[in-house]
């Protein structure tokens, strides 16, 4: 058996694995003035892009499953930054997410900063 390729700097994996959190890592200092993590944030994009959304497709979008979800869905409600409610109509299983005008109000905080990513990652 060959167990070159179990060595980790044989793997594509950990190299993406961990540019990826670099990324993130560099996202934080500008991330921590809007109060919001990484995943928060990504999930604010989505937001303000379809306004409303289930949380089906919200976890399609993002790549997250349910139980990561829900926590964070709940945290951003806590901020006021979303509402959720269930299908009022048809199956009440599903549930809708729409960003809060103090959500909407966040959206300009983060253009303020971007230009520095820009500096940070070059």
């Amino acid at each position: 058996m060959n167990t070159e390729i179990l060595k980790l700097e044989n793997q594509l994996c950990f190299p993406l694995y961990a540019a990826a959190k670099a990324m993130v890592k560099k996202y934080a200092p500008f991330l921590n003035e809007i109060r919001l993590t990484y995943t928060q944030y990504i999930t604010m994009m989505v937001m303000w892009e379809y306004k409303t959304i289930s949380v089906k497709e919200l976890g399609n979008r993002l790549y997250l499953d349910s139980g990561t979800l829900t926590p964070l869905l709940k945290r951003l409600e806590s901020k006021n930054l979303i509402s959720r409610e269930r299908a009022k109509e048809g199956d009440e299983r599903f549930v809708y997410i729409s960003v809060t005008p103090e959500g909407i109000q966040l959206k300009k905080r983060p253009f303020r900063f971007r230009r520095k990513w820009v500096n940070v990652f070059l």
